[in-house]
């Protein structure tokens, strides 16, 4: 079969929320012709596999694309979400990506895309429909937006056996499977688990018939603090002084998370249980009373094999109930915690440069790309933040993220464009108070006295962690 011949300025290896933010942004603020192409059928990545009821744990207010609104507008009046921001559905988002592709990208004639397509390397792709190969000419840069690579409960692997008499699930399926038993046990500890939990406690199952088998305990947010919204400015802004009053206040690292805690910038389900793990997870105060209603939460460290009577776990069992249903959340949802460089020749490989914001760094990368012609400029502009997996590396995550805000902060011209692009969520309602408000005047002084002496003790503690090997 002939190869076909293709040309653009900007090749980018994936529709899902990066590489469409990535684009979004190369449309708008060049005259760059960009080819994108993806193995799915339809934009949006991860989202056209998403289980029945997942939704964003952050508020659809700064998730998305800089050109396209996502959020509805309203403040939820009822459930576990109520009196905070609305939380877009998987079917939502998925719909809102394939509206940008066809409403906005293609109709301007700069933008191919391939669906169905994988990429080879070498800029060549075959089509996964008739074998069909391209070779793409390309002009400037390739990017690549499947380096952070989500894992998904329908797809992956799980790291246990099962016999094969199990009744067992992943969740995107659990709702076809939920019919007739006494019993769900819900396996895994992170943002799947704790969506999977709720959403049984929200029809009705009674909390003792909900098992969750926690591998490790996660330090959690608290979704009021993330509210981009001016009427939670003493929520959304005072948390971010209170985390660096609570660091600039530690003695340890343990204290730390004790002050954090105490601040309300940190969540526990469980006071008793010191959490090992963070992910960025979100929960509303509403969702974490839920979730301490579960009497039966299995904290043996990781599944090894299930058959119908236990779960064998390293070094101990645990009796499984009757008539019960296994439902499989143990997926990581990014798998790819290597760092690389951003910027690196021919090549962009979009990564997090603000924690919790893949969509808002693939943004400010793409921005860097159109905006400055020098490439050690560039890198020094979009320093990745590293992922977080267990406690200790909230401490990299956050002094990688104060570093680069501290950067953008001293470049006029990108400091503007992060206030005007939609999806960053708080520079309006920094930049919006009155110089004569003494009350939010006051949580801006804060933040600032305490943000110095907060770097200096992450950094203490971090060259600590690295002494010891723990880094």
């Amino acid at each position: 079969m002939k190869t076909e011949q293709l040309t653009c300025d900007y090749l980018i290896v994936g529709a899902g929320a990066v590489g469409m933010a990535f684009a979004d942004v190369l449309l708008h603020e060049t005259n760059a012709n960009i080819l994108i192409i993806d193995k799915n059928a339809k934009p949006g990545g991860h989202w056209n596999y998403a289980y029945p009821f997942v939704t964003l744990h952050q508020p659809s207010a700064f998730y998305g694309v800089c050109s396209k609104e996502l959020n509805r507008g309203v403040i939820d009046k009822t459930g576990l979400n109520e009196g905070l921001m609305g939380l877009a559905s998987g079917q939502e988002v998925s719909a809102y990506f394939d509206a940008v592709m066809n409403e906005t990208f293609l109709p301007s004639n700069r933008v191919q895309y391939y669906p169905l397509c994988e990429y080879k390397g070498n800029n060549q792709f075959v089509s996964m429909l008739n074998s069909k190969h391209y070779n793409v000419t390309v002009n400037k840069k390739i990017v690549d937006a499947t380096y952070l690579n989500t894992n998904i409960p329908l797809t992956h692997t799980p790291s246990f056996t099962r016999d094969d008499d199990v009744a067992f699930t992943p969740v995107n399926t659990v709702v076809q499977m939920i019919e007739g038993f006494n019993n769900y046990v819900v396996v895994g500890g992170g943002k799947t688990g704790i969506d999977t939990c709720l959403w049984l406690l929200e029809n009705h199952v009674a909390p003792h018939n909900i098992h969750w088998v926690v591998s490790r305990d996660a330090w959690l947010l608290n979704r009021k603090n993330t509210q981009p919204l001016d009427d939670f400015f003493f929520h959304s802004i005072g948390a971010q002084a209170n985390q660096m009053e609570a660091i600039a206040a530690s003695s340890s690292i343990e204290d730390m998370f004790d002050k954090l805690e105490e601040r309300g910038v940190l969540l526990r389900i469980d006071k008793k249980v010191r959490p090992s793990m963070f992910h960025g997870a979100t929960v509303s105060e509403l969702e974490l009373k839920a979730l301490q209603t579960l009497p039966s939460v299995v904290r043996q460290g990781r599944v090894k094999h299930i058959s119908r009577d236990k779960l064998r776990f390293e070094d101990t069992t645990w009796s499984m109930p009757d008539n019960a249903l296994v439902i499989d959340c143990s997926a990581s949802a990014l798998t790819n915690l290597e760092m690389k460089a951003v910027f690196d020749g021919d090549t962009i490989t979009p990564q997090t440069v603000r924690a919790y914001q893949p969509v808002f760094s693939a943004a400010l990368i793409a921005h860097v790309e159109a905006a400055y012609s020098d490439e050690q400029q560039k890198q020094m502009l979009t320093q990745v933040v590293p992922l977080p997996n267990r406690d200790i590396d909230w401490l990299p995550m956050t002094a990688a993220m104060l570093r680069n805000m501290q950067i953008w902060g001293e470049d006029p011209a990108l400091k503007a464009w992060i206030y005007h692009c939609r999806l960053d969520g708080f520079s309006k309602i920094v930049h919006g108070v009155a110089k004569d408000d003494m009350q939010k005047m006051q949580v801006l002084g804060r933040l600032k006295q305490a943000a110095a002496p907060a770097m200096q003790k992450l950094m203490i503690y971090i060259h600590s962690l690295k002494a010891s090997g723990q880094l």
